[in-house]
């Protein structure tokens, strides 16, 4: 149903319409500024990044690249994917490898390894790798890539991932968790958490991961 009643703004000349939407953005501006000035504090993020839909690694590797371009050191391990090559690896150990270690210590899913017991060796593996790289002070941020999968099925106590984190990370490091189905313990405990939803994917319609997209 419309609404016929007349708008504040029927009647009003372009130059009373800007003016009226000048005062209206500094009104906004400075609520914003009010907000932003207590916001003083800096300390080093656990992030975790979950859902079902797509995004959850390229928005990490997104803050990767910002380290990156910032020239911060900052470090990757790779829990799960490990089978084939992926862009932001192959770009980060020619040109970057300085400045962000790269560790890819997966050897792909479980349904392609069919071997739990190697799983659990290198999920554990992969762990020692991310203790080491997170206790790095130097190390201004580490991605943890598909963590969350090794932690579903308890590859990894995620009791021990939290105790670790809380104990030993250097104040300042953001540490970043990707992957589906994040334990609620790890939600709880992170600063940052977000969940992608898949609305549509175009794998549902028959269309394969392409380069460039997903890898």
């Amino acid at each position: 149903m419309s609404d016929d009643r007349p708008k504040i703004t029927d009647g009003m000349t372009e130059e009373e319409l800007n003016a009226r939407h000048a005062e209206k953005m500094a009104k906004k501006k400075a609520a914003r500024e009010k907000i932003m000035a207590t916001k003083t504090g800096e300390k080093g993020l656990v992030i975790v990044h979950t859902g079902k839909g797509k995004g959850k690694s390229s928005a990490a590797f997104g803050m990767i690249f910002r380290h990156i371009a910032h020239g911060k050191p900052c470090a990757v391990v790779q829990f799960i994917k490990g089978a084939m090559s992926t862009g932001e690896r192959d770009l980060i150990l020619k040109h970057f490898s300085e400045i962000c270690q790269f560790h890819t210590m997966g050897e792909g899913f479980t349904w392609d390894t069919q071997d739990k017991a190697r799983d659990i060796e290198m999920a554990q593996a992969a762990w020692a790798k991310a203790k080491e790289m997170i206790r790095d002070e130097r190390n201004s941020m580490v991605l943890l890539d598909e963590i969350n999968i090794a932690m579903r099925y308890d590859y990894i106590d995620v009791n021990e991932v939290i105790d670790f984190i809380a104990t030993e990370k250097p104040a300042m490091t953001h540490v970043v968790l990707t992957g589906r189905n994040a334990k609620d313990e790890l939600i709880e405990f992170a600063d940052l958490v977000t969940e992608m939803e898949m609305v549509k994917h175009p794998f549902r319609s028959g269309v394969k991961a392409q380069i460039g997209v997903e890898f």
